[in-house]
């Protein structure tokens, strides 16, 4: 197990040994089966949390919020109140599609050149990658338009686990102990995750009780506390004046955010992306975000290939990372009908022959204009640093909704700053934007602009129904991910839990395919014989997906042990 919830009274728990009374702790399981609706996170206590909510009568949206808002407590370096993310949602009683646009934005005061010449390391730890906040309003319009519960209700899960703890597991202690170094320059978050000077070790319990309060006054309040209201004034206050420890050497440049950046945010709704593919309709989010696009026309590509094995699988997700570079971003124009046609797919597939395309790939001309094999034109652009950790979560319930939910705060740790009394770590994704100099690039920051995502939360259909809900985290590699479960799920033939498992190889129009060791033991030889190069990557993303397969039971499905293995749970596994 990862964690455990421990009741408030129930132990009094030293920050420096693991209670006795939870030396055998319940184990996670990355498989489950059953009836009346499923959930499948990277944590526990988060599962439980939609499981409950589930039994006593939610749906599928305010499971997730609350699942949300608790990974926000267990899996603080991934995500929280104050980053972003994307939902696709299906709403069984109007039997339709929803997407719903979470992502943090610029300041006002952020223009093409604000993150020139500044070294990406510094630019994460910094004010100055700190995008307003989505989440809350995210939250807010999902659970106003689908839900059943108040925003007060949903936090209620969040708060327990942040009050009474959670026990910290290997995962927990490797990623805070690897931010070790900038967690320290910031005095607010050394004095919450590095207690007495160091990571809490493994087996010890942690809390967050500012975070509690915060959770808690945020549910009285409601989101116009943080977006027009004294939250909102000290995260701007924390983004201006980062609190720095003294003494620190650390360069934390201040941000550009303002009061009036946080009330001009809105979550929005935005059409999804669609394709058809081998007969089923396949359901993504569309620009900020580029994984339904990449994943799309991917999928296209793959489909007007006589056959489809790993090699295609690279080429395609490398031609199609090159259009990703060349067209996709918060911007007006996006060519994405285009980009997602059978015509232009067809058009791309052509370059795929028996031996890798030459490095890099260059992007097509999604101009509706196809005929035979078009000659790729222009200049490729190189793949942007995007930070590793995002969290995901699926949840179907017993009505037939079902979501697939991406929630960040961009890099591990977000941008390392904890807001000073109130136990949440602020975002970097403004460091998702291209640093520049890049005349032309769709994804270079300005006022108001969301920076291009890869997160991909993605529904499969078949003739009408949901039967496929899947996302990861990963950075770029999320867009890889999905794709290959697909493939593995319904070019390859495995079933849901062998899909997830499989060992998984990530071409993003690199000069390397970076791929995990068991990736490489078995199937390095052939593909290096067809020119491709390779590169180690220990571990690439950490799904969660479910399937829902008739008769009303469905499965839900986590990583068993990539990211310390996830939690799949089903409310009965009795009909």
């Amino acid at each position: 197990m990862r964690r455990v919830i421990v009741p408030a009274a129930a132990v009094l728990v030293s920050l420096v040994s693991a209670p006795p009374a939870l030396a055998e702790p319940p184990q996670k399981v990355p498989v489950a089966e059953g009836y009346g609706g499923a959930v499948a996170t990277v944590d526990l206590d988060a599962s439980r949390a939609a499981i409950a909510v589930l039994r006593k009568g939610g749906n599928a949206m305010d499971a997730a919020v609350a699942a949300g808002a608790v990974l926000g407590v267990t899996e603080p370096y991934s995500s929280g109140l104050a980053g972003g993310g994307f939902m696709v949602y299906y709403d069984a009683r109007q039997r339709k599609v929803f997407t719903i646009d979470g992502r943090e934005t610029a300041p006002q005061a952020m223009t093409s050149t604000s993150l020139e010449g500044i070294p990406f390391e510094e630019g994460v730890t910094s004010g100055l990658s700190a995008g307003v906040p989505g989440t809350v309003a995210n939250w807010d319009l999902a659970l106003r338009r689908f839900g059943t519960i108040s925003l007060e209700q949903a936090l209620k899960p969040a708060i327990d686990v942040a009050s009474n703890g959670f026990v910290v597991d290997q995962t927990f202690f490797d990623q805070t102990a690897a931010n070790a170094a900038r967690f320290k320059d910031i005095s607010s978050t050394a004095k919450l995750y590095l207690p007495n000077g160091a990571p809490p070790p493994v087996g010890s319990v942690f809390k967050n009780p500012e975070l509690a309060a915060t959770y808690r006054e945020l549910g009285r309040r409601g989101p116009s506390w943080l977006y027009d209201g004294q939250l909102g004034k000290e995260i701007v206050a924390t983004v201006k004046r980062p609190p720095v420890t003294p003494g620190s050497t650390r360069n934390v440049r201040p941000g550009l955010m303002e009061l009036s950046d946080l009330r001009a945010y809105r979550a929005l709704f935005r059409e999804p992306t669609k394709i058809s593919y081998k007969g089923m309709d396949v359901y993504g989010m569309a620009p900020p975000s580029s994984g339904g696009s990449t994943v799309g026309e991917a999928l296209n590509i793959l489909e007007a290939l006589p056959r489809v094995g790993l090699h295609e699988y690279l080429e395609a997700s490398r031609l199609s990372f090159a259009d990703r570079g060349k067209y996709v971003g918060d911007i007006p124009g996006v060519p994405l009908k285009e980009l997602l046609s059978d015509g232009f797919a067809k058009e791309r597939s052509c370059q795929i022959g028996a031996t890798a395309i030459a490095h890099p790939a260059l992007p097509g001309e999604p101009d509706g204009s196809y005929r035979g094999c078009g000659r790729p034109t222009g200049t490729a652009t190189p793949i942007t640093d995007e930070g590793p950790e995002t969290t995901h979560l699926v949840v179907a319930d017993r009505w037939g909704n079902v979501i697939a939910y991406n929630l960040t705060i961009e890099s591990t740790g977000g941008n390392g700053i904890v807001v000073p009394g109130r136990g949440v770590l602020l975002n970097n994704e403004l460091t998702d934007f291209t640093f520049g100099p890049a005349p032309g690039d769709p994804n270079l920051p300005a006022p108001g602009k969301r920076p291009r995502s890869s997160m991909a939360p993605t529904l499969v259909f078949d003739d009408g129904r949901p039967v496929l809900a899947a996302g990861s985290p990963g950075g770029s590699t999320i867009i890889t991910t999905v794709l290959q479960i697909l493939i593995n799920r319904y070019e390859f033939g495995m079933n849901l839990p062998d899909a997830l498992a499989a060992p998984r190889a990530t071409q993003r129009n690199t000069a390397q395919t970076q791929a995990e060791q068991a990736f490489l033991d078995r199937y390095r030889a052939e593909l290096e014989a067809k020119g491709h190069s390779f590169a180690l990557n220990p571990e690439i993303g950490a799904a969660t997906a479910l399937e829902l397969r008739g008769r009303g039971i469905i499965q839900a499905v986590a990583e068993p042990s990539r990211r310390g293995g996830g939690s799949a749970m089903v409310v009965s596994t009795n009909r």
